[in-house]
């Protein structure tokens, strides 16, 4: 087993957890790239149970779409976010940007 696999495996398991899955999208978040983000939404994604294919069942998003608006080049809609975030129990929010 290859150590990639090893970390891959854990941060499944981690992000299996609602509240680990939020604080890893919020902490990309904080990251103000949106690559980065895109790159966390894919990793919870697919540590969803039944992975990505279940997802794109749950959503109603067509599996090439999801894998495609999950992929470094993807950009999604709104819409189809808010789609994606419901289907895995979460959903988008915004707060005021507090004074550093």
């Amino acid at each position: 087993m290859t150590r990639a696999k090893d970390y891959t495996e854990h941060l499944d398991d981690a992000l299996h957890d609602p509240e680990e899955a939020i604080a890893y999208l919020n902490a990309a978040l904080d990251e103000a790239d949106p690559d980065v983000f895109l790159v966390a939404l894919s990793d919870v994604a697919r540590a969803q149970e039944g992975g990505l294919g279940a997802l794109a069942e749950r959503t109603s998003l067509n599996r090439e779409h999801l894998y495609r608006m999950l992929s470094d080049r993807g950009n999604p809609e709104l819409r189809s976010l808010e789609t994606l975030l419901d289907a895995m129990g979460l959903k988008l929010a915004i707060e005021a940007k507090h004074a550093s």
